[in-house]
């Protein structure tokens, strides 16, 4: 039973790499951002209740649903990605889209890292406090 179980799991992992274009570095590193920001995100809603996703920064698990569904979405779009380099029979669009993702969670862990009380250079702050805005701005005006 327990090798069927391994074999089943094995197989899902190597379809899964397979449809996002393969296991290679760049899918490795925002596979490991994502679970380390999900995880600090958890930890700021959790045990610093700071988070500034819910009314009193607490932690919510629709709110956490909500991080999880948008991680996987950004899976699908790397998948549409390599899909679109397969079709262009090109080795760009990928690796354009995996960075793009990357840089994101980048400055989602420094704001969780800042909520959480980490000191960070003013600079970093200013950057993350500018292109947090710059994001706000766009979401509030890709609302219908």
């Amino acid at each position: 039973m327990k090798e069927r179980i391994c074999t089943w799991i094995g197989a899902a992992g190597g379809v899964v790499a397979v449809l996002l274009g393969g296991w290679d570095t760049g899918l490795q590193i925002l596979l490991a951002f994502m679970a380390v920001d999900f995880i600090t995100g958890l930890l700021v809603a959790g045990i610093f209740h700071r988070s500034g996703k819910t009314t009193d920064g607490r932690l919510d698990s629709r709110r956490c649903f909500q991080g999880i569904c948008r991680k996987v979405a950004m899976l699908v779009l790397v998948g549409a990605a390599n899909a679109m380099d397969l079709l262009l029979e090109s080795a760009f669009l990928r690796d354009a889209v995996i960075i793009g993702f990357c840089a994101s969670e980048v400055l989602s862990l420094t704001e969780n890292a800042g909520l959480m009380g980490v000191p960070l250079p003013k600079a970093w702050k200013n950057a993350v406090s500018i292109l947090s805005k710059q994001s706000e701005k766009s979401d509030d005006s890709s609302q219908p």
